[in-house]
């Protein structure tokens, strides 16, 4: 039976009752979004709420918002909150960004999100799951869109996504009004293509800065700009 928590340095993420499982993905993402400035922070599809924790460990004086529609895992990550050291900076709500709605002056000032990204027509029989993983349930035009109403004049948008949807994405967004600021291309390995990118997107014109991530030189050897990474919330890093 597969473990129902992940312990981190400073927290643990209980997971049994998400439909998506703390991953790669996530750690990634929560690790590399640029918060360092950041006083209002929106996790959009918290799940677990591990996002919106690695942000709240990273960021001493943000605010950070959860938002999920699965009524599970608003429960867990509110729980997992709950049990963490920042509880009073981090709010999980059920909501949906497309309805979301907040003031001029309730804007955040970083987006963040691990976002549904399967867009082919094969289902697996759990409906909270495909709801996770798939655009179905929010488009990336959707995304993009709401991101834009929803973020500061001066905030930053950050996402990961496969390698392969990077170009549409990027058309995407620069139709709402973004402009490409950070760009990583992940490697598995350092011989493999990218299998991921680490997008981040202003609105405000901008030079993109351009690397590449690699996380295993051979296996369970990780390379020093994943550790450099992800040390602060790994136990065996």
């Amino acid at each position: 039976m597969p473990n129902p928590y992940f312990s981190f340095k400073q927290f643990t993420v209980y997971h049994d009752r998400c439909a998506m499982k703390v991953g790669t993905d996530g750690v990634l993402i929560g690790a590399w979004a640029d918060v360092s400035r950041a006083r209002r922070v929106l996790d959009v599809g918290t799940g677990s709420g591990l996002i919106a924790l690695m942000v709240a460990q990273r960021a001493p004086r943000a605010l950070v918002t959860g938002i999920d529609i699965d009524a599970g895992a608003v429960e867990q990550a509110t729980a997992n909150v709950q049990a963490s050291p920042w509880a009073h900076r981090i709010r999980v709500c059920r909501q949906d960004l497309r309805t979301m709605e907040v003031s001029k002056s309730e804007r955040f000032d970083h987006i963040v999100t691990n976002p549904p990204y399967f867009e082919e027509d094969v289902f697996c029989p759990h409906a909270a799951r495909n709801m996770a993983r798939h655009t179905q349930s929010l488009s990336l035009d959707g995304l993009a869109s709401c991101a834009r109403t929803l973020l500061t004049n001066d905030g930053e948008f950050s996402l990961i996504l496969p390698a392969r949807s990077a170009d549409t994405f990027i058309g995407t967004t620069t139709r709402h009004g973004f402009h490409l600021h950070r760009l990583t291309y992940v490697h598995t390995t350092p011989s493999a293509p990218a299998k991921r990118v680490l997008l981040a997107f202003s609105l405000t014109p901008c030079e993109c800065e351009e690397h590449h991530l690699t996380i295993e030189l051979a296996r369970h050897v990780y390379s020093g700009e994943f550790t450099s990474l992800v040390k602060d919330f790994y136990l065996a890093l």
